[in-house]
Parts: C-alpha cells; sequence; structure tokens
C-alpha cells in the first residue's frame, strides 16, 4: 500500500523561491475584480447587450490562447520569471486604460491586448513551479500556490462586489494597483534558484531534435488531457460569464451576493484542498481527475433548480470539491508526463486548451442564456461537465 502523502507538512519543505512566487501570485490576486465582473460592467455600465458582453470575454479567451504557446515556448528559452514579470506589470498598466475606453470595438482591442499580456503569465508561473522543485514535490507545490492565489480570490471578488456597487470603474483601479504590486515585487526580491532552472531548458533546447517539436501533438495522453480540459473548463468558465446575469437577472440577487460566492470558494479551498489532496494521494491520476470534472457537472446543474440564494450556495459547495480535486491533479498531471525540455511547451498546451474554453464558454453560455432560459443553460453545461468526467477516465501516465 502506497504512503500517503501529508501534504501540510511536506509545505515546510518547499524552497523559498516557490514561496517568494507563491507570495507575488497572493499580492496579484487580492486584486482579481475585473474579470469576475467585465460582463455586468458591459452591460450595466456601458450598456452593451449580453451576448455582446459575451463575446468581449470570449476576445480576452482568444487572447489566451495565442499567448499560452508563445509563452511556454518562450519559458523553455529564457526561464518563465522574466514573463511572469512582463505580464504582472504589463497587465497593472492596460488596466489602468479600461475606464477611459467607452466605444465597443475599443473594448475588444484593448482586451485582446490585455488578455495576450496578462495570460502570458499561466503557463510560466506553471512552467516555473515544476522546475523549482523535483517530482515528489510537485503536488505540494501547486497545492501552495493554489493556496495563495484562493487566499486573494477570498478577498478580490468580494471586495469587487461592493466596489462595483458603487464605482464600476474603481474595479480597475484595484486589480491593476495589485498588479502593479506583485511584479515589483518579483524585481525587488530576487529568486536564487532560477539561472540553474533556465540553463537547463536552453541547453536541452539545443540539443533537442528537428523530430522532437512536435512532441506535444503526438503524445497520445496529452491530447486525451487536453480534449477533457476543454470541456471541464467549459463548465467552469460559466461562472464568470453568465453566472452573475443568471443572479442578477433571474433570480433578483445582488452583485454583493455574487461576490460573496468567491469568497465561499476560496475559503474552502484554503482549508480544505491540502488535507483532501493529502486523503486521495495515493488515487490514480485519472480518478481525482473524473470525480473532480463530474462534481462540477453536478454543482453546476443544480444552478438549474435555483430559486433563490439557498441552491446556488448549494451548487457552489459542490462545484468547489470539483475544483479541488481537479486542478491540482491536472497540472501535477502535465508536469509528469512532459520531457524536461519540453515542459514550457506542454503546460503552454494546457493553458491554451483553459483558454479556448475561455474564448468559446462565457460566448456560448450568455447566447443560450438570452435565448433559450436558465434551465436550458444549465442542463446543457451538466451534460458537458459529464463527458469531460468520462474522458478524464481514459487519462494515462504510461506512454
Amino acid at each position: 500500500m502506497r504512503q500517503r502523502m501529508n501534504l501540510w507538512r511536506s509545505l515546510r519543505g518547499l524552497p523559498r523561491d516557490l514561496w517568494v512566487l507563491s507570495g507575488a501570485t497572493l499580492i496579484n490576486r487580492l486584486g482579481t475584480m475585473v474579470i469576475p465582473f467585465l460582463v455586468l460592467y458591459l452591460t450595466r455600465e456601458l450598456g452593451f447587450s449580453p451576448e455582446r458582453a459575451g463575446l468581449a470575454l470570449g476576445v480576452y479567451g482568444a487572447g489566451s490562447i495565442i499567448a499560452a504557446p508563445i509563452s511556454g515556448r518562450l519559458c523553455d528559452r529564457i526561464g518563465g520569471l522574466p514573463i511572469i514579470r512582463a505580464s504582472l506589470i504589463g497587465s497593472g498598466i492596460m488596466l489602468l486604460v479600461f475606464p477611459f475606453v467607452r466605444t465597443y470595438p475599443a473594448i475588444i482591442a484593448l482586451t485582446l491586448a490585455w488578455a495576450l499580456v496578462n495570460e502570458g503569465g499561466r503557463p510560466a508561473t506553471l512552467t516555473l513551479i515544476a522546475d523549482l522543485v523535483p517530482p515528489a514535490q510537485r503536488k505540494p507545490a501547486f497545492a501552495l500556490m493554489r493556496l495563495a492565489i484562493n487566499l486573494g480570490m477570498s478577498v478580490g471578488p468580494a471586495a469587487g462586489g461592493f466596489i462595483a456597487t458603487r464605482s464600476f470603474s474603481a474595479i480597475f483601479v484595484a486589480n491593476s494597483l495589485t498588479s502593479l504590486a506583485a511584479g515589483v515585487f518579483l524585481v525587488v526580491v530576487p529568486l536564487s534558484t532560477l539561472a540553474h532552472a533556465r540553463t537547463r531548458h536552453v541547453n536541452a533546447d539545443d540539443d533537442e531534435l528537428p523530430g522532437q517539436r512536435s512532441a506535444v501533438l503526438g503524445d497520445r495522453r496529452l491530447m486525451i488531457f487536453l480534449v477533457a480540459t476543454f470541456l471541464v473548463s467549459a463548465v467552469f468558465f460559466q461562472h464568470e460569464g453568465v453566472l452573475p446575469l443568471f443572479l442578477v437577472q433571474d433570480l433578483q440577487l445582488s452583485t454583493a451576493f455574487y461576490g460573496t460566492l468567491f469568497t465561499v470558494n476560496t475559503l474552502m479551498i484554503v482549508f480544505m484542498e491540502v488535507p483532501l489532496n493529502a486523503a486521495t494521494a495515493h488515487w490514480p491520476h485519472r480518478w481525482g481527475l473524473s470525480l473532480g470534472a463530474f462534481l462540477f457537472a453536478v454543482g453546476s446543474g443544480l444552478f438549474g433548480f435555483a430559486t433563490g440564494p439557498l441552491m446556488i450556495l448549494f451548487g457552489i459547495v459542490v462545484w468547489t470539491f470539483g475544483e479541488m480535486m481537479l486542478f491540482p491533479q491536472a497540472s501535477a498531471y502535465v508536469a509528469d508526463i512532459a520531457p524536461p525540455h519540453r515542459r514550457g511547451a506542454y503546460m503552454g498546451a494546457y493553458s491554451m486548451a483553459f483558454s479556448l474554453a475561455f474564448a468559446v464558454a462565457p460566448w456560448a453560455g450568455t447566447a443560450i442564456f438570452a435565448r433559450y432560459g436558465a434551465a436550458i443553460l444549465w442542463s446543457s453545461v451538466f451534460m458537458v461537465g459529464v463527458a469531460a468526467a468520462s474522458i478524464m477516465l481514459q487519462v494515462t501516465s504510461e506512454r
């Protein structure tokens, strides 16, 4: 019988550089406000239709798709830290411009540019985490990063909900300041082991054979996983597209309640994700991934039965258990199957599947909601989640 990993204890053995990176992530996520409230900002503040607002989120996702493989490839050449710094500082500057842009074409152009800069940091962060720790520490390393993300997310969207009741423009300023602060933090506080990681990537890339450049597309394990990732991410991103519209328009709930849902979600993750993953550390990847996807489906499906806040809260609890099962497993799985010299490319492909769902799901969700109503929407989301869970059962680490 395999010995279960004590993730709480293993957090103490993680390298200093990882704690520095997690600290910067926490600072940045404390200001996470714009994306959760972008649809409401565009519909309620600027007067655009739900479909056009959903399309703007889709454009952000399209920018993420473009950014992911470029960032992943750059990580394999120069390391992740320069990309993360540029992403944070560049994103902070662009967010300051948003409140001054009022026309739809300008909003779309700025959203695309912001996505290219902001989302370039995602595969860079995943690659850097995998570089900083040996395989045995990857799961606790990703758990630490998710702790930082969710500690910040327990504050940012909830604060954004209250700020939005007074001024939608102020959420862009708050988000900008935390992004800039995180970027400056990574400039001021040095990371000691980055040179080794960067050298290993560059040397391996120089020795790579031409035929190996198609390793990502030729890896059947990764392709199966990416299909399932796209589907489950399409379920996941409904909380940033159609869910706030459903809560405000259909159930007559406030933006503050929507922000509070993030607090419930993130506090559960902060206190429960690490022990839950410790209890399931001996599971094969496919078990955790498929169960996580199925719980996403069930939690989202429950929204279709909601007539008030209680069923929404219950759905969020179930949905959060799915998130806690799925995402640490997903990052660790990609890191485990990726060749060391192609880790950035693999993480870029994973981020691209995630981003492709972001490009499609908010627009599709808002369009279905506007034309067919909430019942059709949430039942469709449930079926997509079940399909993702079925595909995840096919995931394997074997070549």
